[in-house]
């Protein structure tokens, strides 16, 4: 057995750490701009080479007893939670989450596992009662190989969400992890590998974007696709899928808004609102980027939230008493740079923060964009960072409106005090997840993913394993021949 040196980055191939290719990347601290490490990049033949290998640990793998796979599963996972602060640290170092966000995120990629172990055990076929001496049996069973993309602003839980859904279901897997955040991805498939994982039915790569999907996803190796990313990612990947005949799974970008009713406590509901806005660094999916408050509560909204986001506590996210990190990459800090000056060109104005924090780190001040029109950039494109816009509304079909007005729809937020208010909310709002009168996010036993251009399929819930499994049917005729 090899194992993985805490201080590299390697490929996992067939049960084999690979080390000595040419780097892809360079993992920078986003805290200071330091050069981490280099990320190795698979060749062709690493690909190939993957892919073989997966193809022969789906057929060890599938054959195995569900119960007897919870067992490898669950010493897995036992060691992750085990090494819960090695990784959540590397996340820290590499991301720039507070470690707080970092070691949560550890917990819920292994709740992810907890949930789709007992649903293994019950991925139950069905006897349909037909004519005489004729039994009919749909079995649910693995699809096969998946290839599955995850991205860089949450590491673990990323992949963690396709590596259940596939182990569990009894699939092997091709993972190929964010290279901007490597080492949560590659000390999870240590925790398996030493558990005694089967070769083959996890493998590990990184490398160029381009190459590695177009040769996972043409392979016919490789049975079905999913991916956490962008929106346009996320078509050009169901376009190779789709040429390839291959289902795919979905989890796409959002831009979420924040309905805030009249007649609600709208200073505490903004105070709640920075708190989750700054959740993650405030680079995560269902993050609240728009908000849309009723007129008679937006002056008290707007000052509860300046109030507040003037507050918050910038610093490197192993520092305990830090509020907020920066964002993961000198790229997200430009981003965040072209929204303000986007709403300033449109007679916007920055209601508190608006720049850079620093001269060092990629550290961007809490920000409130006001007085912006309906085409201003934070309104119609996914900020992935601490930056929002707010607008009053006079009445709730504007709101809703507004709200459904992008292609996108992956989570919202309405707070209201009427229970008429949230039952149109419910029913007109055409997002994956509505959270009332709260901010959340579903836990693993209720599905996750967006509508429209947000996505395809649910990650999580009772139905957790199905896009990892297939249906078949078979006749069985009772009579002798």
């Amino acid at each position: 057995m090899t194992h993985q040196s805490d201080s590299r980055i390697g490929l996992f191939i067939d049960g084999e750490w690979i080390y000595d290719r040419a780097p892809c990347f360079e993992v920078r601290n986003p805290a200071t701009e330091e050069v981490l490490y280099p990320v190795p990049g698979a060749t062709a033949a690493d690909l190939q080479a993957a892919l073989q290998s997966s193809a022969r640990g789906f057929r060890v793998w599938s054959a195995t007893p569900p119960a007897d796979r919870n067992k490898i599963i669950r010493r897995a996972i036992a060691l992750v939670r085990d090494r819960a602060e090695a990784i959540a640290q590397a996340i820290t170092r590499e991301n720039g989450k507070l470690i707080a966000d970092a070691r949560a995120e550890v917990e819920r990629s292994a709740s992810f596992f907890d949930w789709d172990m007992e649903q293994a055990l019950r991925a139950y076929g069905t006897i349909v009662p037909g004519e005489a001496q004729m039994q009919k049996m749909i079995l649910r069973t693995p699809i096969g190989p998946v290839a599955a993309f995850t991205p860089w602003n949450v590491p673990l839980s990323a992949p963690g969400r396709k590596l259940s859904g596939a182990i569990c279901s009894g699939c092997s897997i091709i993972l190929k992890a964010a290279e901007e955040t490597p080492t949560a991805a590659v000390m999870i498939a240590q925790c398996f590998h030493e558990a005694g994982l089967p070769n083959g039915v996890l493998n590990l790569v990184f490398g160029n974007p381009a190459e590695v999907s177009e040769t996972l996803i043409a392979s016919p190796v490789t049975r079905m696709v999913t991916l956490t990313g962008s929106v346009g990612v996320g078509k050009h990947l169901s376009k190779l899928a789709g040429a390839a005949m291959k289902p795919v799974l979905m989890e796409l970008g959002g831009h979420a808004a924040v309905i805030v009713c009249q007649g609600t406590d709208a200073a505490e509901i903004a105070r709640a609102a920075v708190r989750s806005k700054i959740r993650i660094n405030a680079q995560w999916c269902a993050c609240p980027g728009r908000f849309l408050v009723h007129e008679s509560v937006y002056d008290a909204f707007v000052a509860a939230y300046v109030d507040a986001a003037s507050r918050v506590r910038l610093a490197e996210g192993m520092d305990p008493a830090a509020e907020l990190g920066p964002v993961t990459s000198e790229r997200r800090l430009q981003a965040m740079q072209h929204f303000v000056d986007d709403a300033l060109a449109k007679g916007g104005k920055v209601a508190v923060g608006g720049s850079r924090v620093g001269d060092r780190g990629y550290f961007y001040a809490p920000t409130l964009l006001t007085d912006i029109p309906a085409d201003a950039a934070i309104m119609t494109e996914e900020p992935f960072g601490p930056v929002s816009g707010v607008v009053p509304f006079k009445t709730l079909e504007e709101a809703i409106a507004i709200t459904n007005s992008l292609d996108v729809g992956l989570a919202s937020f309405g707070f209201t005090n009427s229970l008429e208010e949230a039952e149109r909310l419910t029913r007109e709002l055409e997002v994956g997840v509505l959270s009332i009168n709260h901010f959340g996010a579903p836990d693993p036993d209720t599905p996750f993913g967006g509508v429209r251009d947000s996505g395809i399929g649910r990650e999580g819930g009772p139905w957790s394993l199905d896009s990892y499994m297939t249906t078949r049917t078979v006749l069985q005729k009772t009579a002798r021949v």
